[in-house]
């Protein structure tokens, strides 16, 4: 999760992101060997807890290549195989393996012989991919413990850990983003002709996070702005303004990769924007400027969702 804290003095962003130095998952959505570690250890907490006989433990990536296994006192050999098949299966088809088991017991036989063509297919419970942001990127299999419920079990308290790992990184050594500050002489220059403060130039490594600040002036109404993936968190400095979100934009033409605008929009809610108001505007929502009583000076956080990193690839 990460956390911005502005001081409208001049501007100060204290940044706590998951893409720490040794995170669970690196940039480009792949989980890393310290992610696979950890979903490891945090199955291991979790099979001694409740006291399993043994139990082997494999992570692979998505493309079902083994990251980790581990394999506890007092278990058998074979159980490492089986557990490193059935995170491959989970992965390759972003399932949990108990869908192919229970396919099979159902009837549909021929589903074993998936096994001829793909390497290490093993449909049998205890295979969970592993999520991050909506987005597979693993999977976890886990063989071996007093049962195949339990197998799966545990492999679901594994997949769970990777959702934890974000803040639990802030406490394994893990350095968060260095503070960014910015003084108010340069914050008044930039809101004299409206300017990124924060996600371009030396600030860039923040954009390449999820957000950016603008310091925004307006003198006359803007257009009709949708963004399909930034939400805008709009602080009113000075000046006022009327500001129409929802409703239906007329004319709208793409000016940048999910950037739209229209001249105009039909219908929308309709309110005054006065200093010390903040709106919150999600991606996805036309909002227009419109009616400015110039000089109409406001801060922005545009905060992306993550969706357009994701559709890059």
């Amino acid at each position: 999760m990460t956390t911005l804290k502005i001081a409208l003095t001049g501007i100060v962003i204290i940044v706590v992101a998951s893409t720490s130095y040794a995170g669970p998952v690196s940039d480009k959505q792949g989980l890393t060997l310290d992610g696979a570690k950890k979903v490891i250890a945090a199955t291991v907490a979790e099979a001694k807890r409740v006291n399993v006989p043994g139990g082997s433990i494999a992570v692979v990536d998505e493309g079902g290549n083994l990251l980790a296994l581990e394999r506890l006192d007092q278990t058998f050999a074979a159980s490492a195989n089986i557990a490193v098949g059935k995170a491959r299966t989970a992965a390759l088809f972003k399932k949990p393996t108990k869908v192919f088991e229970d396919v099979i017991k159902s009837g549909r036989t021929s589903m074993v012989t998936l096994g001829g063509d793909l390497q290490n297919f093993t449909p049998l419970q205890g295979g969970i991919p592993l999520e991050w942001e909506g987005m597979v990127v693993g999977a976890i299999g886990v063989s071996g413990a007093a049962s195949a419920q339990q197998d799966e079990e545990l492999a679901i308290v594994g997949a769970k850990s990777l959702d934890s790992m974000e803040m639990a990184g802030l406490t394994n050594g893990n350095a968060p983003l260095p503070v960014t500050y910015i003084e108010s002489q340069t914050v008044a220059a930039s809101f004299a002709r409206g300017a990124v403060l924060v996600g371009e130039g030396e600030n860039m490594m923040h954009a390449a996070r999820n957000y950016m600040v603008h310091a925004s002036h307006r003198d006359k109404a803007g257009v009709v702005e949708i963004h399909e993936f930034d939400t805008d968190i709009v602080y009113v400095l000075k000046g006022s303004a009327i500001l129409i979100t929802g409703g239906t934009p007329v004319g709208t033409q793409t000016i940048a990769p999910h950037e739209l605008r229209a001249p105009t929009v039909n219908g929308g809610e309709r309110r005054k924007l006065v200093p010390g108001d903040i709106v919150i505007i999600p991606n996805g929502v036309p909002h227009w400027f419109k009616d400015v009583e110039a000089p109409f000076d406001y801060y922005v956080v545009k905060v992306g969702s993550g969706r357009e990193k994701r559709e890059e690839r």
